[in-house]
């Protein structure tokens, strides 16, 4: 295969790579690093530094079709950052004491965790009960768009999405994968957001926990220009199609998609770090 060929097979990859990564808030790169370590046979190391280049280029292209469309939670966004940007620092710090095979178990157990988590919500009537106080002081309560007019909701256990949000940022500096998928489960289940809701403010929030930890591995040399720029470029691509088909689908769907698609991903890394393939 010439390097022509490589490089628009990357970018078809990532561009739908790019549009899961858009319907279902996990910014790609829990997608994104398995298709080039399994498929493209690249270095997780590296597989890891692109796809935290690709969560940067899908957040910036979904965030702002979603904030303007009145899906995203801007507040609840800004507030759980502080979790995720310290937490992605420590897991970029730590991430040179592991091996590749155990980065790709313990990915594959991340995944594993959560597809079982979105497949047993079940989205139905919002609970009857106040909403946190700290979420009442903070403003976090809102509204989204639903056909005929907007939704409102309450926001619950506050601390409880913070805490998740620290193991996602740690993740994220780990892994590479931007923790949409940890910050999805964060919010829709501890804090009882939307499924809607919870995915766009995860993409409004990855971009900025994978910037938090990209300069480590820059300055490790394990950012590779000639895979990261046809990946970043796919994913983008892709990440504002997905933005778009996002009010098409039920949320029902979105975590059907999202449940299925990383249970077998999840296999399959972690089968291939226990047999040392990675």
């Amino acid at each position: 295969m010439c390097v022509t060929e490589f490089i628009l097979l990357l970018f078809v990859g990532a561009f739908v790579v790019g549009i899961f990564g858009a319907l279902t808030g996990m910014g790609g790169g829990v997608f994104l690093v398995p298709m080039l370590a399994l498929l493209y046979h690249v270095n997780v190391r590296y597989a890891v530094g692109a796809s935290l280049i690709s969560v940067i280029a899908t957040s910036s292209g979904a965030a702002a079709a979603y904030i303007r469309e009145g899906y995203t939670n801007i507040r609840i966004g800004m507030f759980l950052l502080m979790a995720t940007c310290s937490g992605a620092l420590l897991g970029a710090a730590i991430s040179k004491y592991f091996s590749t095979s155990l980065i790709a178990i313990i990915f594959g157990l991340v995944l594993l965790f959560s597809s079982y988590g979105v497949a047993s919500r079940k989205e139905g009537k919002e609970p009857d009960r106040p909403a946190d106080p700290l979420a009442v002081k903070m403003r976090m309560c809102s509204s989204y768009p639903i056909p005929g007019g907007w939704q409102p909701y309450r926001v619950y256990h506050v601390m409880a999405g913070f805490a998740g949000m620290i193991v996602a940022g740690v993740t994220s500096g780990l892994l590479g994968i931007g923790s949409g998928s940890l910050k999805v489960l964060s919010m829709d289940l501890a804090m009882r957001l939307p499924y809607k809701v919870s995915t766009t403010t995860s993409n409004f929030m990855i971009g900025v926990t994978a910037a938090t930890s990209v300069g480590i591995y820059l300055s490790r040399g394990l950012i590779e220009p000639g895979i990261a720029m046809p990946v970043m470029l796919g994913v983008l691509g892709g990440a504002v199609l997905g933005a778009k088909l996002l009010a098409f689908f039920k949320a029902k769907s979105l975590r059907l998609l999202f449940s299925a698609v990383i249970l077998i991903v999840a296999l399959e890394m972690i089968y291939n770090g226990l047999r040392g393939r990675i």
